[in-house]
């Protein structure tokens, strides 16, 4: 090779601005109209999420109300029927049958609002998967959510209360606990009845009224619970959350 040609081969970083701490990484070897089409596709699939996650809330809200009012009139139509029977004769069968249809209604209501409660779980954490896409497109988007980018259980929580960490009071506010205590006095009156048309003590009829309350109660909050762990143990999330998440609330 000759002195000429060597001096016309550039020298490594020569001419060129000295990298700083501060530079931002290389862009994507991806074109934007690539990237345009993805976020496109990505927000498609958002929307038909979060249509799909309102029509389950509504679906649910409205079972909730219709049991609700059933709840409502059986309890008055049996306090009717003691005031036109009373208390006596067919008065013991008419109830049982009442109580017994309301606590069938509230067991496939009670099955079906948990049912939503993880669909909605899985509708939030699909969603923060795809929030996550975003970032990849356009990182500086990351420090302007506030619902989590993340899709493992600590980023669906995250996405769940923006503000402070889900307490207790989330649980016990919930729509879900509202049905297991609703649902709970139905039964015990159901089996409270039962036991007084079959002769046995008022005293009795109270207590197996409690437990059996008591267990339907705890059955149902261990059967969430089972259920919401089993979902999360055979999970793999795709971006989970760092240990150090550094995005503040402002």
């Amino acid at each position: 090779m000759s002195e000429g040609s060597s001096l016309e081969q550039p020298v490594p970083g020569e001419g060129q601005a000295p990298a700083s701490d501060d530079e931002v990484a290389p862009p994507t070897s991806e074109s934007d109209a690539v990237l345009g089409r993805r976020a496109q596709l990505l927000a498609t699939e958002h929307w038909g999420l979060l249509a799909a996650r309102s029509t389950a809330q509504s679906e649910v809200l409205t079972r909730i109300t219709i049991f609700l009012t059933l709840v409502s009139a059986g309890l008055v139509t049996i306090g009717l029927l003691g005031q036109a029977s009373d208390f006596g004769g067919w008065f013991g069968g008419a109830s049982l049958a009442i109580l017994a249809f309301l606590s069938l209604i509230g067991f496939m209501t009670q099955a079906r609002v948990m049912n939503v409660s993880e669909e909605d779980m899985m509708y939030v954490v699909a969603m923060n998967r795809i929030r996550g896409a975003y970032v990849d497109i356009d990182p500086a988007v990351a420090d302007v959510f506030l619902a989590s980018p993340y899709d493992d259980q600590p980023g669906m929580k995250r996405t769940y209360s923006f503000l402070r960490p889900r307490r207790v009071s989330i649980l016990l506010g919930s729509s879900v606990m509202l049905l297991i205590v609703v649902n709970a006095c139905v039964v015990g009156m159901l089996v409270g009845s039962a036991i007084i048309a079959g002769g046995g003590s008022f005293g009795w009829a109270i207590g197996c009224g409690v437990v059996a309350g008591l267990l339907f109660a705890a059955g149902f909050m261990i059967f969430g619970g089972v259920g919401f762990r089993w979902a999360w143990g055979h999970y793999v999330a795709r971006r989970p959350t760092p240990e150090s998440d550094p995005r503040s609330l402002r």
